[in-house]
């Protein structure tokens, strides 16, 4: 199933769902909503004529979706959104007022492939209209070189409005899950007496209570080392910016933002195409950090980790996540070779073939195996499993991976 084929089928399970109902007639409203999904070929069978809401719903999805690759003789979805602005403008407003959120998106990312609108969102307008998501912010990114200077300062609004409502869903839970493991980490078995933690050193010698005393004799002190009150990890996220890692681009530099906010942890950001550019300095605002990137172009990954293994200066405690879908422009023998020496030096290294919330990416299935039998399985993750996955590069324990798709 293509991308296109895929995303219509999404929205028309949406439109029989979504539809308000208008007749009490349970039969005629399942003609009604077939007639809403097959799109009115004359041989579609249901002799269904739509008025109001639900003719001009219909005209929202043949203005996308009526023109197939081979059109059928007698079909009735023959509009488009042809070049227009204001009629496409007329139309991302319809479709807002007809659809939920989710199906909005996933029809303007159809409209964007389908009738090459990207060089429309380069009009304020038009930016105005639509509603923001990460793949929005993909392709924003992808053309903010040639975007004329009325319409920079809207674009960065709506990659701002996009990236604070991920810190929402996913700052606190990054911050909690890694200090979390980093106090795990930083645990000492013969602490000083202010580094005691009482709570946690009760609850382990419970068994050593002494009723005749009426107290706790504890065998084992439980605490933390004073490096905790200071840097204990550097982490470098090393990110792949060619134009199919969109998504992962995004995600990836609102988390890099969250760990550099992290007095114990030490961020570098890095990204690349053939060339490589550090984005540290811009940690603390994401949206810079996203400007900052080159949608597009090659991919030198051995030369991405040169660069990132030359910025090490704790290897046992430093944890190296590979964003990329390792389809390598560069030498590959190098690069496998910079991923030993990484590891053997005592680098925890961390090799994802997506950060996004999409299914199985496209990947260089070879690279990935090469990069397993060296002991750093590469696979997809989710914004939401990140956070333990860092956890547990801290921690030096398993990585969670998912199940394959």
């Amino acid at each position: 199933m293509t991308d296109t084929t895929a995303g219509q089928a999404q929205v028309q399970a949406q439109v029989q769902v979504q539809a308000p109902v208008q007749a009490a007639d349970p039969a005629r409203e399942r003609l009604r909503r077939w007639r809403l999904v097959l799109g009115g070929d004359q041989a579609d069978g249901t002799g269904c004529t739509l008025t109001g809401r639900d003719a001009a719903m219909d005209g929202a999805l043949a203005a996308l979706y009526g023109k197939g690759d081979k059109p059928q003789a007698g079909r009735e979805r023959s509009a488009g959104l042809g070049a227009s602005a204001p009629s496409v403008a007329r139309w991302l407003g319809d479709i807002r007022d007809y659809f939920p959120s989710s199906v909005v998106q996933v029809m303007q990312r159809d409209a964007i492939d389908r009738l090459g609108l990207a060089s429309l969102l380069l009009e304020p307008e038009m930016l105005q209209a639509v509603e923001p998501d990460v793949h929005l912010v993909g392709t924003l990114l992808s053309l903010h070189k040639a975007m004329p200077e009325t319409t920079r300062e809207t674009a960065r609004a709506v990659v701002r409005k996009v990236v604070e409502e991920l810190e929402k869903r996913l700052a606190t839970r990054t911050r909690a899950t890694l200090a979390g493991a980093l106090d795990r980490s930083a645990r000492v078995r013969r602490p000083r007496h202010h580094d005691i933690d009482w709570n946690r050193t009760i609850a382990a010698n419970l068994k050593h209570y002494l009723p005749e005393y009426r107290t706790v004799v504890p065998e084992r002190l439980i605490g933390y080392g004073r490096a905790a009150r200071s840097v204990k990890k550097e982490v470098v996220l090393c990110i792949d910016q060619s134009g199919s890692m969109a998504a992962s681009v995004v995600y990836a530099s609102v988390f890099g933002a969250v760990l550099a906010s992290m007095r114990s942890i030490s961020t570098r950001l890095v990204v690349f195409d053939t060339a490589v550019v550090d984005l540290t300095d811009q940690l603390d605002d994401p949206v810079d950090v996203l400007f900052g990137t080159q949608l597009g172009g090659g991919t030198d990954i051995n030369r991405a980790l040169a660069y990132c293994q030359g910025r090490i200066t704790h290897p046992a405690e430093t944890v190296v996540v590979l964003i990329s879908d390792l389809y390598e422009g560069g030498i590959r023998d190098e690069m496998l070779k910079r991923v030993a020496a990484m590891k053997a030096s005592g680098v925890q290294f961390v090799a994802l073939l997506a950060l996004s919330d999409e299914g199985a990416p496209a990947y260089d299935r070879e690279h990935a195996a090469a990069l397993a039998a060296l002991g750093a399985p590469a696979f997809a993750c989710t914004p939401d499993l990140f956070p333990e996955v860092m956890a547990a590069a801290l921690e030096k324990r398993p990585l969670p991976i998912p199940d394959p798709v």
